[in-house]
């Protein structure tokens, strides 16, 4: 079971990079959200008030990771004794989704808040939470799998635990392959959050809308968005990640 020094540095560590990776890339997250508007990039506000929505991020940031990486340690703590190695993807996979369905709790709110801001959508809380769970779920079981299964790898390679940098750097790697794979079902989320009350859009079906844009804009819209998404959570993971990593070891 994990410690309360563990427990409180998890805490403090998740909460400081959360804040410190939000703060810095809130540009490039709203640049993305435009872009991803069905009204299109111009009309949703271009590079006007890029920063619109930043205070309720401020605000949602620290215990919104605080949560995510106090499960996800607990999570791995408690499982990690009763699977062998093998499975360890498998425990790193549960525990990055438990984290995430926790971490809703403040991340929801904020996210209403945040892409109302950016782009003017009258979608409702309840719907937000339904369609931030089927978007960030997916995205953490790629990201910290393969965030996990990279420091690993390296710390083999070097005979020795990787550094912050280290851990940074597969941060960067994971989150941007995770973002690359789901960028769609982000494109469906932004337009299901940005959609008008009584639309097809509005009512929240994943496939359908799917459809709609691979037969109205092919490949490449399915995957709007994707040049800022992939440089957004690249940055941030290594931002994130390494940051989480470095405060961690130093309170420990």
């Amino acid at each position: 079971m994990m410690e309360v020094r563990e427990f409180m540095s998890s805490l403090v560590a998740g909460g400081m990079a959360g804040t410190c990776v939000d703060l810095t890339l809130f540009p490039l997250d709203t640049v993305k959200t435009r872009l991803q508007s069905q009204q299109g990039f111009y009309k949703a506000g271009g590079f006007r008030g890029i920063y619109a929505g930043v205070p309720s991020a401020a605000i949602g940031s620290f215990p919104n990771a605080a949560l995510f990486f106090v499960t996800y340690e607990c999570t791995k703590s408690v499982l990690g004794p009763l699977l062998s190695t093998k499975e360890a993807p498998l425990i790193h996979m549960f525990a990055a989704s438990l984290g995430e369905l926790v971490a809703c709790i403040i991340r929801v709110p904020t996210e209403v808040v945040k892409q109302r801001s950016q782009a003017c959508p009258t979608l409702g809380a309840h719907q937000v939470l339904i369609e931030t769970i089927k978007q960030e779920i997916p995205f953490a079981v790629v990201q910290f799998p393969l965030w996990e299964f990279l420091k690993a790898l390296w710390s083999w390679k070097q005979n020795h635990a990787v550094d912050s940098w280290q851990s940074a750097v597969c941060g960067a790697f994971a989150g941007g392959f995770a973002a690359a794979v789901t960028t769609p079902l982000d494109l469906v989320k932004t337009r299901i959050m940005l959609a008008k009350k009584g639309t097809t859009t509005a009512s929240g079906k994943v496939l359908p809308i799917l459809s709609h844009i691979w037969k109205t804009q092919g490949i490449s819209g399915l995957f709007s968005g994707i040049v800022p998404r992939v440089t957004y959570i690249s940055l941030g993971g290594f931002i994130f990640l390494g940051t989480y990593d470095k405060i961690h070891k130093v309170l420990l």
